[in-house]
């Protein structure tokens, strides 16, 4: 069997919908987010949509629009983070010709320009308190006032906002505000990180192999299995948006056809890579193992406010056997559990 490609088993399970474009899949996890978010396209409410950067919130945004029946219409997508303070409702909702000094023709805003469609918000939770108002407003009535308008316009637009930060935190921090928060999460998608979905990465990782390969007219290239090995092994704190990076870089750089780990130029990686060329597949697949058994353990007791049982209801897994598998990877559920409810 070649250990450079995904054997036949994973193959078949292995998702590359043309419907959900550049989401592609083996792991469980990933496949609860294709479910949720073929679901979410055939409603019309608006969409919070939170993980960490890199895990793909705006192809998941897309997704929801060319799933839905909006598909014909524009999908504007704005980086809350990049527009000035004091340009927010400019940029949003316009200007009329003569607003300020230098607004010398009309200009149309993004809500405009997304009638009928989507308007998605990254980093929605970099808007500024007054800008997070007049958002509010928008969503409740669906009108706005160009800046410098008279008249009020009405816009058919659907929301999807998305941010890698806790909104709830910062809702009851005051650090955004909880009316807008609540307006935004009628429908919520959380994405998983990519080392809570690994059994992806193999598969990704020959996904962009072919892509710039072909983008750069380089010839076909393949994974070593000490590349493989040290794919599965990182950490990626970049998650998807990394791994593509990395590819990237390997197919640029690289001198062979076949990608040695030595190849894989992780960020902020100047040390040599580690020695796992020698290592043996039984000795990685052990590995792997063991750290996904452990980071679905964890983040099955943080979702149920370590609640062994409920957490073991979750996982389909006899109580006391979720509790064996807590003792071999030594997770104490009190750490989970909300020291304000004890």
């Amino acid at each position: 069997m070649q250990p450079t490609r995904l054997d036949e088993t994973t193959a078949r399970r292995a998702i590359a919908s043309p419907r959900i474009r550049g989401f592609a899949y083996c792991s469980q996890a990933a496949a609860k987010v294709a479910e949720r978010l073929v679901a979410i396209a055939g409603c019309d409410a608006h969409v919070l949509i939170q993980g960490e950067t890199g895990t793909g919130k705006e192809v998941c945004a897309q997704a929801v629009h060319y799933l839905s029946a909006r598909a014909s219409h524009p999908c504007v997508a704005v980086n809350c983070g990049g527009i000035p303070a004091d340009l927010v409702e400019d940029e949003l909702f316009g200007h009329v010709r003569g607003a300020y000094t230098t607004a010398l023709v009309a200009r149309r805003g993004l809500v405009r320009e997304a009638e009928g469609g989507t308007l998605f918000l990254d980093d929605v939770d970099c808007l500024p308190l007054a800008a997070q108002a007049k958002l509010l407003r928008f969503l409740q009535e669906l009108e706005y006032r160009p800046v410098g308008a008279n008249a009020v316009m009405h816009a058919d637009v659907r929301v999807i906002a998305a941010s890698n930060r806790d909104l709830h935190a910062l809702a009851l921090s005051g650090a955004f505000r909880q009316d807008l928060y609540f307006r935004l999460n009628v429908l919520r998608l959380s994405l998983p990180p990519l080392r809570q979905r690994r059994e992806d990465t193999v598969l990704l990782a020959e996904q962009f192999l072919r892509e710039f390969a072909l983008r750069f007219e380089r010839p076909a290239r393949r994974f070593s299995a000490g590349a493989i090995q040290r794919l599965l092994a990182h950490g990626w704190p970049g998650n998807v948006r990394e791994l593509r990076h990395l590819i990237e870089r390997a197919v640029l750089l690289a001198p062979g056809v076949e990608l040695q780990s030595a190849d894989l130029e992780f960020e902020g990686d100047d040390a040599p890579p580690p020695a796992v060329d020698g290592e043996s597949f039984h000795g990685a697949k052990q590995r792997v193992v063991r750290d996904f058994e452990r980071g679905y353990i964890e983040q099955l007791l943080d979702a149920s406010g370590g609640n062994i049982a409920e957490a073991a209801r979750a996982a389909k897994k006899d109580r006391r056997a979720f509790f064996e598998l807590m003792r071999k990877h030594r997770i104490d559920a009190g750490r989970f559990r909300d020291p304000r409810q004890a």
